[in-house]
């Protein structure tokens, strides 16, 4: 059995040794033949995107040895060897503009050593970069390959910080506007990072940039697809329960096959196949919990959110939009294009099980200011379990009542009609209790449809300024005959209204109704 690359990034390396590798160098041809110069790829972390571009630079160096095997062994000019200027802001940096300056620095320096040049005759960093970049030309004989790896993370480290960000953007503007006047000496440079900050913020000049995030034809260029779980990992799949791994970590889409996150696939094969949330728990989204607080934003409105083509392609410090930073750091992906009209918009969705329960989890951390869910979670779970529809009441109004009173005082979150509705959600959410919002029937739309075996429980939310005399949250459930829907589906259909009171933040009014039991 071969060894996992847990953590490597370079591809001499993985194929030097006896590691898996997933064969993506038929991409690396298709790309080159296209005769284009420019090209830009946004993929979320730790998808594979630096090993990509270390395919690309053993490629264009020659160093045929370690394509053995691989489609490019045979279909690659090798007669021919490229200078290749590779940049890396993948590790180091996470500062302002002289912390840059410094890793800007060193590469000029590395970039000297790697190809013996003695003595250069300009001394501000782009001068040097520019200067590098005709010397090798002219040496070689041969234009220029420019490998850059993590563009954005230098201002994505100072995100939180925008009048920092903005002086690093400005930095890194200046730096990589050598690649626009150095025109005449390149081959072909490959920009990856997570996030797509507008041309005219990041890339002026660079018009015939080719943005490959949603090509078709590179859908599946990071990530592995089902056939290549099923194929180079064979042998460590043999006995597994394919469907529920798909249903962990598969999902991502970018238009083309659906993908897996590699550092999701390697870690569970390292854990002896162990679920966790791997890829989740190598980051915190907080700057994005933030933007979703600060904007009331509707939580259950991530399940099925449609965006414009214009939102999903790129932002800018100035004006960051949320739904952009959630498709393109990966918490949400695309479930379908849309047309209307000659114009393209995108639903969104959760990837797969485990970013959509530890994103959840997550915010439901942050929306009643406590980390520690897993006991609610834990003590509802038993409930449902045992179909004590009773005790639905006393688990809610136990996490409402939990919440400390800062939390109210501090912001005014709680006073937007969406809060409870929103909690709820990233409540079950967070279980993985299978669910829909805003489900929809002849009559109207149910708030929340909760499904565990062969029982349905439809769930109707009001928030009311003052305690009502009835449930008109159950007596709408009954007057549009919610149930209807499943009554010949499910064993048992359950009717439940929930009726908060804005004063006291808590449930004031609670009924059930069984509408069908065989």
């Amino acid at each position: 059995m071969k060894s996992l690359p847990i953590g490597i990034q370079t591809f001499s390396e993985i194929r030097s040794y006896d590691f898996y590798y997933v064969d993506k160098t038929p991409l690396v041809s298709k790309l080159f033949k296209e005769n284009k110069k420019y090209y830009f790829l946004s993929r979320p972390r730790r998808f594979g995107k630096s090993l990509f571009l270390s395919t690309l630079k053993s490629a264009f160096k020659a160093q045929k040895e370690y394509f053995k095997g691989l489609y490019l062994e045979n279909n690659w000019d090798w007669s021919k060897k490229y200078p290749v200027l590779y940049i890396s802001f993948g590790s180091g940096v996470t500062g302002g503009v002289e912390k840059l300056q410094i890793k800007l620095r060193n590469l000029i320096i590395d970039w000297k050593k790697e190809y013996n040049i003695t003595k250069l005759k300009k001394e501000d960093l782009n001068g040097q970069f520019s200067e590098i970049i005709q010397i090798l030309a002219e040496e070689y004989n041969e234009k220029v390959i420019i490998l850059i790896d993590e563009y954005d993370k230098p201002i994505l480290d100072m995100i939180d910080k925008p009048n920092l960000a903005i002086e690093v953007r400005d930095e890194l503007k200046n730096f990589y506007s050598v690649i626009k006047d150095s025109d005449e000496y390149l081959k072909f440079v490959f920009l990856t990072g997570v996030t797509k900050f507008s041309k005219v913020s990041l890339f002026s000049g660079l018009n015939n940039l080719e943005d490959i995030t949603l090509h078709k034809d590179y859908g599946d260029i990071c990530g592995y697809t089902q056939n290549d779980i099923e194929t180079v990992f064979k042998e460590r799949v043999e006995n597994l329960d394919l469907e529920k791994l798909k249903k962990w970590y598969n999902g991502y889409n970018f238009l083309g096959n659906h993908v897996y996150n590699p550092f999701d696939i390697l870690l569970f094969f390292s854990n002896h196949n162990t679920y966790r949330t791997y890829w989740f728990q190598t980051a915190t989204p907080t700057f994005l919990i933030k933007l979703l607080q600060k904007n009331k934003y509707f939580i259950p409105g991530l399940e099925s959110l449609e965006v414009s083509e214009e939102v999903i392609g790129s932002f800018d410090i100035d004006s960051i939009n949320l739904e952009t930073l959630l498709f393109q750091s990966g918490y949400l992906t695309i479930n379908k294009e849309v047309e209307t009209f000659g114009r393209t918009s995108y639903e969104l969705k959760y990837p797969n099980f485990e970013v959509k329960t530890s994103m959840n989890t997550y915010i439901l951390g942050y929306l009643i200011n406590n980390n520690n869910i897993a006991p609610f979670q834990h003590k509802f779970y038993d409930v449902i379990s045992r179909n004590k529809v009773k005790d639905f009441e006393k688990e809610i109004f136990t996490l409402f009542a939990s919440i400390p009173n800062d939390n109210y005082r501090k912001n005014d979150i709680a006073n937007y009609e969406g809060y409870y509705a929103s909690v709820l959600y990233a409540y079950f959410a967070g279980m993985g209790v299978d669910f829909v919002v805003e489900d929809a029937t002849n009559k109207g739309y149910i708030d929340m449809t909760l499904f565990f075996e062969d029982k349905a429980y439809i769930l109707e939310f009001k928030v009311l300024k003052s305690r009502p005399k009835t449930n008109t949250a159950l007596k709408q459930i009954k007057d549009k005959k919610y149930h209807e829907k499943y009554i010949h589906k499910y064993t048992k259909v359950y009717q439940i209204g929930i009726i908060f009171n804005k004063k006291e933040r808590n449930i004031v009014k609670y009924n059930y109704n069984l509408a069908k039991s065989k």
